[in-house]
């Protein structure tokens, strides 16, 4: 974090103040970094983690007070850690809005506790402290490191400043963690240099250099590098600046203006302070997407002349795509036969011109502009795979081309029949795909599209519908503009040039930038305007038929937009669900399919699952589980599987008789999505036991067991998910061991996947692995997994194992290393993790040798750290947790001592019985010392435990009434010392 700060990361000018961290790819990249090395360094490197920094790093936070939780002392709006230095101060201290923070541990628990705020704090930590390692260590370490040399492995570095004290050691091992950090930031930043491509911005040069001759036409006076020195990437620009993006520096002089130093970088290009000093490379001008835009808006002499004399790469038709239709007339007067030396030629110049224009000069990244943090990209850019010489091209692709060199010099008519001819070829095949292509065919059909011509616009559309299947093509449409041209055919009149239009959007939407291009331009709208037609009729008129299928064009089309987040909202505000519904009960599959793919599809939203139960959707969604459609059946599955997280929607599938179709879909064994689909529907409407009832006169647990081999991951995690809610019932849990399922359980413990790790664990804590001690074994393996809900879930699995095991001690002192790792997860922040490690604690300390091994590891403070949680789940099974370890040596008067005992008597204002419960028996226990009972009277336990005596519990009015006898007993004790002494 400090020469890649210094010169990767990109920074504001600081003329105004402090610099601020710029909002560039580049940037993100190393602040994710970052965040992912601080959130992970406490559990990494305990010791290291606690070092306390020379001077606290400071700034303004979005924090507020009721943030925190547990482990801090709260007062009104200021915050304070209970962990302090060796002078008293806290390691945390928040003060609105400025928080000091003096360790990693603490900065650790500050970003979990910040969510998804985290990177902001990061952000804001990095900008107010420019050189968080001096803080860190200290200006004297600095000196002192410089001494001895930065590169000297470990081992030999920490032994030459071992005299100088253990605070030094730790120093030195933190200073090569932070070294370490920075390398692998450096790395990354090299990574993205490897990335960089100049091609793009040296062409653009070039042709500029062109119009500083003398004479009438001359637009600029000078175009040069300010180095001429070209790296082997083919960049300009120092290594250390090519981290930030940047290609190469530039003095341009215009005819009419100043000189104009430009800097060309990935995000586009702009305007420097100069070539002299470090401070010239600063921005100071906006950004610019290319050279010629920066120059006309500094130029008149250049805005006004440059149209004149050159068309742009602005239009569609530029000088880029005019020397590529010269190349590509010249291959078309050769003959394939012949001329097959001049064929190669020609090729190569072509490959070698498309690939230098494959970009426009400094134009910004594609995907600059972030969709949504939960959308996933789901086609990546595929590299094209063309024969290795054009001996090797089909007929039809020269045929194809030269229709092609007809359609852009034709009259109307010439056109029509040409689009005619060109649609007689398999448009579906990749070579007349990039033929249409290579030769300019996108744009003359990107340009009939906003002529007047219905024809020519069917035509073009109905070519585009097709080969826009082709990855290459889609983007190259979104990169020429024409997903805009298409979507204002939305609104035609014109039944045929709307549903070809909707298509066509459902096969280029299928990319983020795409989806995103639609909403912005307001086809979101316009689809959902689409889905009015016709009642649902079986027998429909010409007309009526149109009307149908422009509305399923229309439902296409949303299917693949609904893929982004920000356009699942824009369907519901422009009132799609209701239109999808009644949709649904169309008679059509053709319909079908794409308006529950669509339903499906947003159903992973909570508003829509509202929706769709209140628009009276599961029964048709129920109904269609039984079409002989397999497509169809997938869809409603899933649509099923997601909607069920609710109570209302499970037991709807119930009423309207789905279950069974459900469980019948279980032996299309062979159709993996359909069978991942069916088996979600099963384990999420298994969540309601009267569901589960009904499964079990359908058969539905004995299949379910056999899916547990031999099958993918997204299926095994539904398949083990049902499995531990049908394990509920008892009498299941029997047939699932009959059937060999706890076999196939522990087999996949051992797999990576988090979510089937989760489930799997879930399923195993309804059984006793006991018996197993491999089984006990691998589960607690899973508490070393890095995703809290793992842990969590393992932490849970164990309570049953342990507690039915018949020598349950044993087993737990035979899992070498076991109760040293329970303990550390009670550094953990995350409160589900923090609530079974502590139901564990209590289960495991119920055995004396075990229970002293855990008090030797420091059980005792750790959770009397806890008790300042308001969590309920929590403060019962903390509560259960120190009424166990209460039992062993001292640890009464050591709970005491660590300010355990005030925050547990505030337990007993919970309203959940079980936290009484547990507080009551752990209250007992500790006032069987006296300080205790003192502590406990002072904070009035007294009154709230009588009431509980009156519990119908006879387990709590015993702890209830065991712990006032104590106090009482106290009391007496000390009354008789006063009367006698």
């Amino acid at each position: 974090m400090g020469v890649s700060l210094t010169r990767a990361a990109q920074w504001t000018p600081a003329s105004s103040g402090t610099g601020k961290l710029e909002s560039t790819p580049m940037n993100e990249s190393l602040l994710k970094e970052i965040l992912r090395f601080v959130e992970q360094f406490g559990s990494q490197h305990p010791q290291e983690a606690e070092h306390v920094f020379e001077e606290p790093l400071r700034w303004s936070t979005t924090l507020e007070a009721s943030d925190f939780k547990t482990d801090y002392d709260i007062s009104d709006a200021d915050v304070q850690s209970h962990e302090k230095d060796s002078e008293g101060r806290p390691l945390l201290q928040l003060s609105p809005p400025t928080v000091y923070v003096r360790s990693f541990s603490q900065l650790s628990k500050l970003v979990h506790l910040a969510d998804d705020k985290n990177l902001e704090e990061v952000r804001a930590c990095l900008e107010e402290n420019r050189d968080p390692v001096v803080k860190i260590l200290g200006p004297s370490f600095a000196v002192i490191l410089e001494n001895e040399g930065a590169n000297t492995d470990v081992l030999s570095l920490v032994g030459k400043v071992k005299e100088q004290g253990e605070d030094m050691e730790v120093k030195v091992k933190l200073f090569l963690l932070l070294q370490n950090m920075d390398n692998q930031l450096l790395s990354k930043c090299l990574k993205e240099i490897s990335e960089l491509d100049p091609t793009a911005v040296k062409t653009e040069v070039e042709l500029l250099k062109r119009f500083c001759s003398e004479g009438e036409k001359r637009l600029l006076k000078l175009v040069r590098y300010t180095s001429d020195y070209e790296f082997s990437n083919g960049c300009h620009a120092p290594p250390w600046r090519q981290a930030r993006g940047e290609i190469c520096y530039l003095v341009i002089e215009p005819c009419d203006t100043e000189t104009l130093y430009i800097t060309c970088s990935t995000a586009g290009v702009f305007l420097n302070g100069g070539e002299e000093e470090e401070s010239g490379y600063e921005r100071t001008s906006d950004t610019y997407k290319d050279l010629v835009t920066l120059l006309k808006s500094r130029s008149p002499h250049f805005a006004e002349n440059a149209n004149k004399q050159v068309q742009w790469n602005t239009g569609r038709c530029n000088h880029r795509q005019h020397i590529k239709t010269s190349l590509f007339v010249a291959l078309n007067f050769c003959s394939p036969s012949k001329d097959v030396w001049v064929l190669k030629c020609l090729n190569a110049l072509l490959s070698a011109f498309c690939l230098c224009s494959k970009t426009p000069a400094g134009a910004a990244p594609v995907d600059a502009f972030s969709e949504s943090s939960s959308e996933s990209e789901e086609e990546e850019e595929q590299p094209e795979r063309r024969p290795e010489s054009n001996t090797d091209l089909p007929s039809e692709y020269w045929q194809i081309q030269k229709l092609v060199k007809y359609l852009k010099g034709g009259d109307q008519t010439a056109t029509v029949l040409t689009l005619c001819a060109m649609m007689d070829f398999n448009l579906m095949q990749e070579t007349c795909q990039l033929a249409i292509r290579d030769v300019g065919g996108l744009e003359v059909l990107i340009n009939l599209l906003d002529t007047d011509e219905v024809k020519c616009k069917i035509g073009s559309l109905k070519i585009l519908r097709k080969i826009s299947h082709n990855v290459q093509i889609r983007r190259a449409i979104v990169d020429m503009g024409g997903l805009q041209s298409i979507v204002k055919i939305l609104d035609s009149p014109v039944k045929d040039l709307k549903a070809l239009a909707a298509e066509t959007v459902a096969n280029v939407a299928r990319f983020r930038r795409a989806r995103r291009t639609v909403r912005q331009y307001g086809g979101i709208k316009k689809l959902v305007k689409l889905l009015h037609c016709v009642p649902n009729l079986a027998s429909l008129t010409a007309n009526q038929a149109k009307d149908v299928e422009v509305a399923r064009c229309g439902a296409l089309a949303l299917w693949s937009c609904s893929k982004s987040t920000k356009n699942k909202g824009a369907i519901r505000k422009a009132g799609g669900v209701p239109l999808l519904g009644r949709l649904l009960k169309s008679p059509h599959e053709n319909m079908l399919i794409p308006v529950v793919g669509t339903l499906q599809e947003c159903a992973s939203e909570e508003s829509y699952r509202i929706a769709i139960q209140n628009e009276g959707m599961i029964k048709d969604l129920v109904k269609n589980l039984s079409s002989d459609n397999d497509e169809l059946q997938m869809h409603c599955a899933s649509a099923i599987f997601k909607c069920a997280q609710d109570k209302q929607t499970r037991d709807l599938v119930r009423e309207y008789k789905g279950l069974q179709p459900l469980v019948s879909l279980l032996s299309k064994a062979n159709n993996k999505q359909l069978l991942a689909a069916a088996t979600g529907a099963i384990w999420k409407c298994s969540i309601s036991m009267e569901n589960v009832a009904k499964f079990q006169e359908y058969k539905a647990l004995e299949t379910l067991v056999r899916l547990l081999t031999n099958q993918p991951e997204e299926v095994l995690v539904n398949v083990v998910g049902a499995l531990g809610e049908f394990a509920q019932i008892p009498a299941n849990k029997a047939t699932i061991r009959k059937c060999g399922g706890i076999k196939s359980l522990v087999d996949l413990l051992t797999g990576t996947n988090q979510a089937l790790l989760v489930n799997v664990t879930k399923a195993v804590g309804a059984f006793s692995l006991s018996s197993r001690l491999d089984g006990v074994r691998l589960v607690w393996s899973l508490l070393k997994n890095p995703s809290a809900d793992v842990q969590s879930s393992a932490a849970w699995a164990l309570c049953p194992c342990i507690q039915n095991a018949k020598d349950a001690g044993e087993m737990v002192r035979s899992l070498v290393g076991g109760l040293e790792l329970i303990v550390n997860l009670l550094k953990s922040t995350n409160n589900e993790v923090l609530a079974s490690i502590c139901a564990a604690i209590a289960k495991i300390a119920k055995d004396k040798e075990n229970l002293a091994v855990l008090t030797d590891h420091g059980v005792v403070p750790l959770l009397a750290k806890l008790t300042n949680t308001t969590d309920d789940r929590l403060r019962r099974h903390l509560a259960e947790a120190i009424g166990h370890c209460c039992i062993w040596g001292s640890n009464r008067a050591s709970f005491g001592d660590a300010g355990a005992v005030a925050p547990l008597v505030r337990y007993l204002k919970s309203k959940d019985k079980a936290v009484h419960q547990s507080t009551a028996m752990a209250l007992y226990q500790l006032s069987k010392d006296p300080n205790n009972c003192i502590t406990m009277h002072g904070k009035g336990v007294v009154k709230p435990l009588i009431h509980i005596m009156g519990s119908d519990d006879e387990t709590l009015q015993e702890a209830a009434a065991g712990c006032v006898r104590n106090i009482r007993l106290l009391a007496l004790a000390n009354r008789k010392a006063q009367l006698f002494y």
